[in-house]
């Protein structure tokens, strides 16, 4: 009797241990599912993480050599410009070539220079006087020549004295001087761009040869043409022919001596930018 109740007994607790350790072990075994769901999951986040951080370093890598172009962009553009001062904030001018322009300020007349405002008025005055001096000869009166320049553009007046007689269109011989410096001007730029205008005063003039005031200027204009293209070698292709006729003035016509300023012949130059230095 007694062996059978500790058989009974022996049974249940095996299997009481039995059902506990079954439920611990399922417990168990539904904890390391989890906790393996949660580390798939982990490591899905993880990958995630590691391919837009690889994105991100790879955009941070393009943009630091975007940024380091442009660095090197940026750092030759300032060794380009770091020579370049401001032309009244529009047309750069060069340490060397500002350099030039106080050289040659030097030789201008002071009260001209007083009345320079800005440094377009410097510059205007600097190759005025460097054109004038290239192109003037003894004998000159101060008015015979006047240069004045407007956007690069140069306009040289001279007075009729310097070129023709009275109602001719025939070149004097005392004009071989002035025109042969003219050419050396226009021919030591080869993008040089020049027209010759004829302008008269009022009075009419009708002769065998010469219709009007509009055909003396023109012819005034064409001689000097044909005057650079075949004794001084300029370049046709570079020179224009026009003729203002009188109705151009400076001046009123109401002195003699205001006539013989309009009697002019104008030679405008038309250089590039860097020609335009040059007159420097």
């Amino acid at each position: 009797m007694k062996k059978s109740i500790v058989l009974v007994t022996l049974v249940g607790v095996t299997l009481s241990l039995s059902c506990v350790s079954k439920k611990k072990y399922t417990e168990l075994e539904g904890n390391l599912y989890q906790t393996q769901f949660e580390l798939a999951e982990v490591n899905k986040e993880k990958t995630e993480l590691e391919e837009k951080m690889e994105a991100i370093e790879q955009r941070v890598a393009e943009y630091n050599a975007r940024i380091n172009s442009l660095r090197d962009t940026n750092t030759q553009l300032e060794e380009s410009n770091n020579s370049l001062l401001s032309f009244d904030g529009s047309v750069p001018v060069s340490k060397n070539q500002r350099a030039k322009l106080e050289q040659t300020l030097q030789n201008v007349d002071p009260a001209l220079l007083a009345e320079a405002k800005t440094m377009e008025d410097s510059v205007n005055l600097a190759i005025e006087h460097n054109i004038k001096q290239s192109i003037s000869s003894e004998g000159e009166g101060e008015d015979d020549i006047n240069i004045s320049i407007e956007n690069t553009v140069v306009m040289i007046s001279v007075s009729d004295k310097l070129l023709f007689n009275t109602a001719s269109y025939r070149i004097n011989q005392k004009a071989n001087p002035l025109l042969k410096k003219l050419a050396e001007v226009i021919n030591a730029e080869p993008s040089l761009q020049v027209m010759i205008e004829g302008h008269t005063d009022p009075r009419s003039i009708s002769n065998a040869v010469v219709q009007d005031n509009w055909d003396l200027s023109v012819k005034r204009a064409t001689s000097i043409v044909r005057e650079l293209q075949e004794k001084y070698q300029v370049a046709p292709e570079k020179m224009i022919a026009a003729g203002r006729a009188s109705y151009m003035p400076i001046v009123e016509n109401d002195t003699p001596e205001n006539m013989a300023r309009n009697r002019r012949t104008r030679i405008v130059l038309i250089p590039d930018l860097d020609m335009f230095f040059a007159m420097m």
